[in-house]
């Protein structure tokens, strides 16, 4: 196997972790709809709580996307 066909497959399976956070992130909305519609006088607390646990989601994508390009292009 050549090393640059090595880098494109390296790269592919970096980048299915973004899979993971993509559903990780309709999970958390998902899960904040449902509280809201439970108690819609927490809609404050949740919708934070909601923001701040898709950062964390979405970093960990990003981070996955800053390894992919450096397999691809070091």
């Amino acid at each position: 196997m050549d090393a640059e066909v090595g880098k494109f497959i390296g790269t592919g399976m970096v980048m299915l972790s973004t899979v993971g956070a993509a559903i990780g992130i309709g999970m958390i909305g998902k899960a904040a709809l449902e509280g809201i519609a439970r108690n819609p006088d927490a809609y404050g607390n949740i919708m934070t709580t909601m923001i701040l646990a898709i950062a964390f989601a979405e970093s960990l994508a990003i981070y996955a996307l800053v390894i992919a390009f450096l397999i691809l292009f070091g």
